[in-house]
């Protein structure tokens, strides 16, 4: 069984959402976010979680590369995330740095992975 895609939603036109509006939002899904940031040019090496992350950028952005598929996925401000459990992932911060607000959701199930 192949497991879910990573799925980027661009913000769409017009101003970039404040940093409450996306907490707000994110909490109507039933997330409790928590906010972090890195400076410009940080690396994250490949690895992957037994969760589902939910990424959304708040300033800045940030590229996460699959390695798996070799896709890159470019995040700006207003932009989120959807990374399933068990994906691999790394990640390059760019130029601006970036400030995230991320939240877990628990997978049930098949997928979860054996801690």
């Amino acid at each position: 069984m192949r497991s879910p895609e990573p799925r980027v939603t661009p913000r769409g036109g017009g101003t970039v959402p404040a940093e409450s509006d996306i907490r707000r939002a994110m909490a109507q899904e039933g997330l409790d976010p928590y906010r972090w940031s890195n400076g410009p040019g940080d690396v994250y090496g490949a690895h992957h979680h037994g969760f589902h992350k939910v990424i959304y950028v708040v300033r800045g952005s940030i590229t996460f590369g699959l390695p798996d598929t070799g896709d890159r996925l470019l995040l700006s401000a207003g932009d989120r995330l959807d990374l399933p459990a068990g994906v691999r992932h790394d990640a390059v911060v760019g130029p601006q740095g970036v400030v995230c607000l991320e939240g877990h959701q628990t997978v049930q199930g098949p997928e979860k992975e054996k801690r």
